[in-house]
């Protein structure tokens, strides 16, 4: 068999790849939909950060939830997935969120600036949602577990 085939047939046999991408991707269009209903349409949601769901916790979850029923909750893959879960979602919830803060009050400095006539230290605003809170986790959680469920199953099918 052609390598390539058949590395993109492993991939499809892969419960924990295919619960990943399956949560990334139905997270990010609900985070597109939910966003552009709530803001209106921004071509930044269509591959940015921050937002609800948290896309980061789902795609994390959804690796984590593959490994889990791909392998066992003894195996080392289970492990590393869980402890990388744990470290995403604290960063999101944390540092990343922090700046995003950061960045919005940056923002009005740089506005501040040029109405007053002052040359702003940035020539373009910062990216103002880098974070999430606990509802956006949880929520990117909740769609992570239920994906990992579903593309472990669909992943099963593929002959």
């Amino acid at each position: 068999m052609n390598p390539v085939l058949s590395f993109f047939l492993d991939l499809l046999h892969n419960y924990a790849f295919m619960s990943a991408g399956g949560a990334w991707l139905v997270a990010q269009a609900f985070k597109v939909i939910y966003e552009t209903v709530r803001y209106g349409f921004d071509t930044k949601r269509l591959a940015g950060g921050g937002g609800m769901p948290s896309t980061h916790s789902a795609t994390v979850t959804g690796l984590t939830v593959g490994c889990l029923l791909q392998n066992s909750a003894a195996s080392s893959e289970f492990a590393i997935a869980l402890i990388l879960a744990m470290v995403v979602m604290y960063d999101a919830m944390g540092v990343r969120k922090e700046t995003g803060t950061e960045a919005k009050i940056l923002n009005r400095l740089r506005k501040r600036d040029i109405r007053d006539g002052v040359k702003p230290l940035f020539n373009k605003p910062l990216e103002e949602k880098m974070g999430h809170t606990l509802p956006e986790v949880l929520v990117g959680i909740a769609i992570g577990i239920v994906m990992g469920i579903v593309m472990c199953r669909v992943s099963a099918l593929i002959p």
